[in-house]
């Protein structure tokens, strides 16, 4: 076995590995420690691909910004671990044929050799002024210009819709009206009492 294919089934086998324990383990920070596990794992797979700048980005972007974010809200948030913990095997038969499906479909797919290495030889050496960075972007605002301004669309609606689902009114929560705010005047918020001096006996 080569260097290259023994890096290859090492990173692929811990990203396999951390994935599975994303959904298994019930504590939250551990379940997204592992996600980070697997982001770096999948950026060392595009390394191997000649994919530079996608793997930068997903550990710069991913790991570096949303994972640590998922971080402090998980730890901000007051979850119940008790309440997590009860319906897990509920659902573990379910999830169980749900995983043995997917097996069996990529079983399916690799055994029906399409994929295999005399289909997909490795790819030629690219010269040494090559840029990942260009050619994605070429593919990207020429080929795929549509497909990429209909998932940013998606991406759009998908913001608007989660604030317009955390924006919840609560009863508890008093509320000022701007409107109201606006056209106030003096004689209705301030009273002018007099008093009479009084002396202290």
């Amino acid at each position: 076995m080569e260097f290259k294919q023994f890096v290859f089934y090492f990173f692929a086998t811990v990203l396999v590995f951390a994935a599975a324990m994303v959904i298994t383990v019930r504590n939250p920070v551990k379940a997204a420690l592992f996600l980070v596990l697997a982001f770096f794992s999948a950026a060392g797979v595009w390394l191997l691909l000649q994919a530079e700048f996608l793997a930068i980005t997903l550990v710069l972007v991913y790991v570096g910004a949303v994972m640590v974010l998922f971080l402090f809200v998980v730890m901000m948030l007051d979850i119940n671990l008790v309440r997590l913990r009860e319906g897990f095997g509920e659902y573990l038969p379910i999830g169980g044929l749900v995983a043995v499906l997917l097996v069996l479909e990529m079983a399916i797919v690799l055994a029906s050799g399409q994929f295999g290495p005399e289909r997909m030889p490795e790819p030629a050496a690219l010269p040494a002024d090559y840029s990942n960075t260009r050619a994605l972007g070429r593919q990207i605002y020429t080929v795929y210009a549509y497909p990429f301004e209909i998932a940013a669309l998606i991406l759009l609606v998908a913001i608007v819709a989660a604030i317009t689902l955390t924006l919840r009114r609560r009863k508890d929560t008093k509320y000022q009206d701007p409107g109201k705010q606006i056209r106030v005047n003096r004689n209705e918020r301030v009273r002018l009492v007099k008093m009479r001096a009084e002396k202290k006996t």
